[in-house]
């Protein structure tokens, strides 16, 4: 008696989850097994994550990112494109990657791209862009530069901008 008093108790909490009442039409579905031809192996079709709304800001953002081939460091290259389908979304593709980013507003005028689902981040300065990995917390691309990246970088060896931290001592 003991024994199936404690195995319903222990059942408990898995009857405790399912809805009291349920119809057949609110009973969600399994997905569908979905199988290559020739193949054994079985694949579950992935969820559409759904888009986004772009307001107004993201729009601005968007229109000032550099899109096209962009050379990196240690001959690598990156490709970003607009989505034609969806105005503000754009495609980055590169080495074995490729992400569908959307921007994001930030507070420091940086342009920010995100693939929220896989973790990537595009970061575009003005004189370079980077892609990053947040999941693994490494650079996946850097020193990435389109044309007037690469002259904005120039200009900034022969003019350096301002140091932030005075070093002359009459900060006061």
């Amino acid at each position: 008696m003991t024994a199936i008093l404690l195995l319903a108790f222990l059942a408990l909490p898995a009857w405790s989850q399912v809805p009291a009442s349920t119809s057949k039409s609110a009973q969600a579905k399994p997905a569908q097994a979905k199988s290559k031809p020739g193949t054994s192996k079985t694949q579950v079709a992935p969820k559409a994550e759904p888009e986004t709304p772009m307001g107004p800001d993201e729009l601005a953002i968007a229109d000032r990112v550099h899109k096209g081939q962009l050379p990196c460091e240690l001959g690598a290259t990156v490709r970003l494109e607009a989505d034609a389908a969806q105005p503000g979304y754009f495609y980055l593709h590169g080495k074995g990657f490729r992400y569908r980013m959307h921007p994001v507003a930030t507070t420091t005028g940086a342009i920010r791209l995100e693939d929220r689902k896989a973790g990537a981040v595009w970061l575009q300065l003005a004189n370079k862009s980077m892609l990053m990995d947040q999941n693994k917390g490494r650079r996946l691309a850097d020193e990435c530069a389109n044309a007037e990246q690469v002259a904005f970088a120039e200009n900034m060896k022969t003019n350096p901008p301002p140091s932030l931290i005075d070093t002359s001592g009459t900060g006061r």
